[in-house]
């Protein structure tokens, strides 16, 4: 017995054609790193540590404990420049990956949609064929039902008719 589920079973089959699709980019190391390095740029811990990390830099130079970047802070705008340079590049390669998975998904949701509203009609006229089935035995029920009552009204009237008959007959012995 075959423990892996048909492919038309399979929750998951709609999505099975666009598999080629989650990997745009490659799944080298590289291009995992990457996205992963972009995505964290949006998260809060990444906005709270460079908080941090600018505010002490800030700090220790404007106090005179470091002062490796005075003010204007040159040095921190080109380090923000850098981050920026590599930052966009890496953000837009993380969107387009996240934009052809969606597109995927939408797809096959589409197509599982249709698969559903397909798989609807077929009940529907399924249903629907039952329906007339069971009106013409319904049909054929009814009568057989006028037979029946038919028949015991002719047996009967036979049965009092021969039953007259005999009474008759005995009273004459």
């Amino acid at each position: 017995m075959n423990d892996e589920p048909e492919k038309s079973n399979h929750h998951l089959r709609f999505y099975i054609p666009f598999s080629r699709l989650f990997s745009v980019f490659g799944d080298d190391w590289f291009s995992l790193k990457a996205e992963k390095f972009a995505r964290f740029f949006g998260t809060p811990t990444f906005l709270i540590i460079q908080t941090i990390v600018v505010g002490g830099w800030v700090a220790l130079n404007l106090m005179g404990i470091l002062t490796f970047d005075l003010y204007p802070f040159i040095l921190l705008n080109l380090a923000f420049s850098l981050q920026a340079a590599y930052a966009a590049p890496l953000i837009l390669l993380a969107q387009t990956r996240q934009a052809d998975r969606d597109k995927a998904h939408a797809e096959a949701d589409a197509l599982h949609r249709e698969s559903l509203a397909q798989a609807s009609e077929q009940r529907e006229i399924f249903a629907r064929k039952q329906s007339e089935q069971l009106l013409d035995l319904m049909e054929r029920n009814t009568k057989l039902t006028e037979m029946t009552i038919g028949l015991s009204e002719t047996i009967e009237s036979l049965t009092k008719e021969i039953h007259g008959k005999f009474v008759n007959d005995n009273e004459k012995d």
